[in-house]
């Protein structure tokens, strides 16, 4: 189902349309040596479109080409419905209120660290209506187009990486709940995304496959989801047919700097020389871009992912259970169920009071699925890199004159990372973007501290 037409404020041509539904000839642009530092979902997209644009990309990546982590253990969601940055009214609030139960769906470790109080500072300040306000139609026209990238991608590549588009279902359990969401339906109306509100009945004719104990839901339409693994062996593969190097095991410990310009990033196996750097390492681009003197305020929102390899049943569609914050994507023959938001800090140990959170929800919501069905789920975790605004960092830094940066999606990783790989080939390449990406610089924050300085 497809929305009649772009709402207001969307760009005309769909990134990804029929225009580039080729890559373009080499030659257009000046051939330049790119360096991706980061393999994940993003880094590969960056790097794909560089290369479909006649760069020459080489990606340095710390893990394995299948490894755990945000590409591989996320829901795979597609969500243009996605539109309310992490940074809204209430989310502070809702920190504390869940800080001391370990089961919670959103929970923030207490711990003395002077970057967590630094960006609870700047998401406090952030959280306000009116960035709300200012933000949706940024991250609307980001997913619609990164939409459009999935669809092309789909028909190129014989739909390899199992993209679904049959919309998402927000299911509530409570009155209360459904209220707050019809208020979502009415804010994505008004921003051109289509959303029904739908009664528990209604719900059950459009997903009749599980049994639900629920007061109602709403449906967005354009959403839709993928298979993550299959998404990153396809980049992967395609990225090499374009001449790609990817460079796995490759861990970046250093920068070799002249002036305004980086020469090099140092590796494990040597230096490594480009014309442009991308720093694409998700939350590890922090450390590297202080490396630098550049600051790029983030902290790590560990998420987890259960998957049941034979379900008891098999839903067609994906969903997000609203009031316990998880969502639930079938992914070939299997059952995905991915949530919580654990600010934690820089480490990917399993928690097992937030896999407990994660099955009593599910079951709250499908009674048909018990703690027994996932004694033997597959658990996995990512650190999904978290901006105090709650918008992602793309575009160059100021200071350097050929580096740039595409990292902070937090939960929106699969779902922004082909237009952000879109949206930075063009910039690289001397284009004018095809997203209006002002909002999303890598130098917000450190200008403000100029600004405060001065």
């Amino acid at each position: 189902m497809r929305a009649a037409g772009p709402p207001q404020g969307a760009n005309s041509t769909p990134a990804g349309g029929s225009a580039a539904a080729q890559p373009q000839a080499r030659g257009e642009h000046t051939s330049k040596r790119v360096l991706v530092v980061g393999g994940g979902v993003v880094g590969l997209c960056v790097a794909y479109y560089c290369a479909r644009k006649g760069h020459r990309v080489t990606v340095v990546e710390r893990g394995a080409p299948e490894r755990d982590g945000c590409s591989f253990a996320n829901a795979g969601m597609v969500v243009p419905s996605h539109f309310v940055p992490l940074a809204s009214p209430g989310i502070v609030a809702l920190g504390l209120r869940y800080m001391w139960n370990p089961e919670s769906p959103f929970h923030v470790k207490p711990r003395f660290s002077a970057d967590l109080l630094d960006w609870g500072w700047k998401l406090r300040r952030a959280a306000t209506p009116g960035h709300v306000e200012r933000s949706a139609p940024v991250l609307r026209d980001l997913h619609l187009a990164s939409r459009a990238c999935f669809e092309e991608w789909a028909a190129l590549w014989g739909n390899a990486f199992e993209f679904v588009e049959k919309g998402l279902l927000v299911l509530c359990r409570t009155d209360h709940g459904l209220a707050e969401e019809a208020g979502n339906a009415d804010f994505a109306h008004r921003l051109g995304i289509p959303a029904e509100v739908l009664s528990a009945a209604a719900v059950a004719a459009l997903a009749p496959e599980m049994r639900m104990t629920i007061a109602g839901g709403v449906h967005f339409p354009l959403d839709g989801h993928l298979t993550p693994a299959r998404l990153m062996a396809v980049l992967q593969r395609e990225a090499r047919l374009l001449g790609v190097q990817l460079r796995h095991h490759t861990d970046v410990r250093g920068w070799r700097v002249s002036g305004e310009r980086i020469d090099a990033v140092q590796t494990g196996g040597g230096a490594v020389e480009a014309d442009e750097f991308v720093l694409c390492a998700g939350i590890w681009s922090s450390e590297l871009a202080r490396q630098l003197g550049l600051a790029l305020p983030m902290q790590a929102g560990k998420g987890y992912s259960l998957t049941l390899e034979s379900p008891p049943a098999l839903p067609r569609i994906c969903a997000i259970l609203s009031e316990a914050r998880v969502a639930m994507t079938p992914m070939g023959g299997a059952l995905r169920f991915g949530g919580t938001m654990e600010i934690t800090g820089i480490e990917e140990s399993v928690n097992p009071a937030r896999i407990r959170g994660i099955v009593k929800s599910v079951a709250a919501y499908y009674p048909g699925l018990t703690p027994s069905h996932f004694e033997r789920a597959v658990v996995r975790t990512g650190l999904r890199p978290c901006s105090p605004d709650g918008l992602p960092y793309i575009g160059r830094f100021g200071r350097f004159s050929n580096l740039s940066t595409a990292t902070g999606h937090a939960m929106m990783g699969v779902s922004l990372a082909p237009i952000t790989g879109k949206l930075m080939a063009e910039l690289l390449s001397g284009e004018v973007p095809s997203c209006a990406i002002a909002a999303l610089g890598p130098d917000r924050y450190a200008e403000r501290v100029a600004a405060r300085a001065a």
